[in-house]
């Protein structure tokens, strides 16, 4: 092995399993909680897509069924269920407060019209909607979050963590060569390159969600208010 050039000798050591051997138990311990962070990344970021895509072409399908009703409560009547959807999760509330309004103590639907303190009953409600709605799509995205600011930080801890125990055995034994020093400092810098692997995919998944989010956050808004605005001109009653 003496007689290998220099650069064959660091291709072999640069072997990952070389460096697993050569990692310290801390820095393994850190590789593995790293792994275990990466796995739990993309499969959060697997499903929030999987969700928002399907919530993005049922509200497409909502929302032309939506508009081409000729009665704010016409799809409600009918019982139309678009189970899964957003924009009908806000639909459905809505209808189901203005049609106990618009009963009578009989259970009928004998009213033709509602009270502006009732309206705003149905406001209220449709928020109310639209937050839980919002809340369930962002759920996850925290993970994310602490796996971008998180992974860095451990990474460091165990590169940080190996280079000293790296100096400490080279004190002990009273020999700094490259050799000597080689191996237990590549096997700490590998800690921040697990890091990185976890933070960088954790990073434009986050991005890209946070911006999907804000889409269909301003999408319920524009519903909620446009749903408002064809209950108050069918049923608001004229003071």
């Amino acid at each position: 092995m003496s007689g290998l050039p220099f650069t064959l000798i660091a291709a072999v050591n640069a072997d990952p399993l070389y460096v697993w051997k050569q990692a310290s138990m801390e820095a393994k311990a850190i590789i593995v909680v790293l792994f275990i962070i990466s796995i739990v990344v993309w499969f959060v970021m697997f499903n929030k897509v999987v969700q928002m895509r399907r919530a993005r072409k049922l509200n497409r399908y909502f929302g032309e069924e939506f508009t081409s009703q000729k009665t704010v409560l016409e799809m409600f009547d009918r019982k139309l269920a678009v189970e899964g959807c957003p924009l009908y999760a806000v639909y459905q509330a809505g209808c189901l407060q203005l049609d106990a309004r618009l009963r009578g103590p009989t259970g009928e639907r004998a009213k033709q019209h509602i009270s502006l303190k009732n309206m705003e009953h149905i406001k209220r409600a449709l928020e109310n909607v639209v937050a839980k709605e919002s809340l369930q799509l962002e759920s996850g995205l925290i993970l994310l979050a602490i796996a971008v600011s998180g992974a860095p930080f451990l990474g460091l801890l165990g590169t940080v963590w190996g280079v000293m125990n790296t100096f400490a055995g080279i004190a002990q034994s009273g020999s700094a060569s490259l050799a000597v020093m080689a191996p237990g400092v590549s096997a700490a810098l590998v800690t921040t390159v697990a890091g990185l692997l976890v933070a960088i995919p954790s990073m434009f998944g986050y991005n890209w969600l946070v911006h999907n989010l804000r889409a269909f956050t301003v999408e319920l808004d524009n519903f909620a208010q446009e749903f408002v605005s064809k209950i108050e001109t069918e049923f608001l009653a004229d003071d």
